[in-house]
């Protein structure tokens, strides 16, 4: 009969085999851990002496002496972000015994963006058109353009397009007193144009080792403070803020190209190479289509390829993508 009665007592103590922590008597201060389930990776946090944690109760017997035990902190919404994750603070690393940096900036506190998107509907649907607008009609092109023209010639093409418009990048240059860059935007123009052909290779960065950031009137704006404003998403174009697609406008006007080889307006007294309308304006849709096309081949596999099967929202992973670039490129 006493034998019997230990078994019943072991019993009454024991844990179960699911992988929970059995119900305490909370009477004397005992915390109560009522089926709390044991999930690696949980913070815990040291509790006063009087405070006894269920895996101090040894098996058929009494309590073990009080003393500081660890014990599952709990997890409030505002702190966790998945399951059995607590917010980072100094304290909280202390007590885990994990090493804590001083000198880390906290989380928020630094290149954190503002995703203002008021009119989202609309962002939202325009996005969608272009990426059908990708799927359709871009995308197959550019399939077609690639089994056609060599990858050489395509970065050649790339070249000579990022050098015709080299105007934009050396005003802005100087907008904001970068003016090594800018000294570095005129010599690789001129080398470029000269020794490379028209800008289809890159002796200025390859062979003299003439490089800086490409500058544009947003990031002008940026640099003095401006706010980039609403986001927006412009039909074929893509994404902008308002900040930096005003810029965008600003740079065609301080592109010469546009008002002295294929002019948007009649200047008067100034040259124009094609002064007839229409030609004008199926040149500068041809010029465009072209770069596009040609950025697309060089980036068949890229676009959203697998990217949309793992993220929940593109339209917003794309938002702060964008973002995320524009504060970069300001900051350099």
């Amino acid at each position: 009969m006493a034998e019997q009665a230990v078994r019943e007592a072991e019993s009454a103590v024991a844990p179960e085999s699911s992988g929970t922590r059995p119900q305490v008597d909370s009477a004397a201060g005992i915390v109560v851990a009522q089926f709390i389930s044991v999930t690696p990776g949980v913070c815990i946090q040291e509790v006063p002496p009087s405070v006894i944690c269920p895996e101090d109760l040894l098996l058929g017997g009494e309590p073990a002496a009080a003393q500081p035990s660890p014990v599952v902190a709990e997890i409030k919404p505002s702190q966790a972000e998945g399951p059995g994750d607590l917010s980072r603070d100094p304290d909280a690393a202390q007590e885990r015994d994990e090493p804590y940096d001083p000198f880390a900036k906290a989380e928020g506190t630094e290149g954190q963006i503002e995703e203002y998107d008021p009119w989202e509907p609309f962002n939202q649907a325009m996005f969608t058109f272009n990426r059908k607008l990708d799927e359709y009609v871009v995308k197959p092109v550019a399939t077609v353009y690639d089994k056609v023209i060599p990858d050489p010639l395509e970065f050649g093409i790339r070249n000579a397009f990022h050098n015709v418009r080299f105007a934009p990048r050396f005003f802005n240059n100087l907008f904001q007193g970068k003016f090594k860059g800018a000294g570095i935007e005129v010599g690789s123009f001129l080398i470029n144009s000269t020794i490379g052909v028209g800008g289809l290779f890159e002796p200025a960065k390859k062979v003299f080792g003439l490089e800086t950031p490409d500058e544009d009137t947003g990031q002008t704006l940026g640099a003095y403070g401006t706010k980039p404003g609403p986001y927006i998403v412009v039909p074929i174009l893509g994404s902008f803020t308002a900040r930096d697609l005003g810029g965008f406008v600003v740079d065609l006007a301080l592109d010469p190209f546009n008002w002295l080889v294929m002019p948007f307006t009649n200047i008067n007294g100034a040259p124009q190479l094609i002064t007839n309308e229409d030609t004008v304006l199926f040149a500068q849709l041809g010029s465009r289509a072209g770069y596009i096309v040609n950025e697309r081949s060089l980036n068949i596999e890229t676009t959203f390829e697998g990217v949309e099967e793992s993220v929940v929202d593109l339209y917003g992973a794309v938002r702060n993508a964008y973002l995320q670039k524009r504060l970069k490129a300001i900051k350099q």
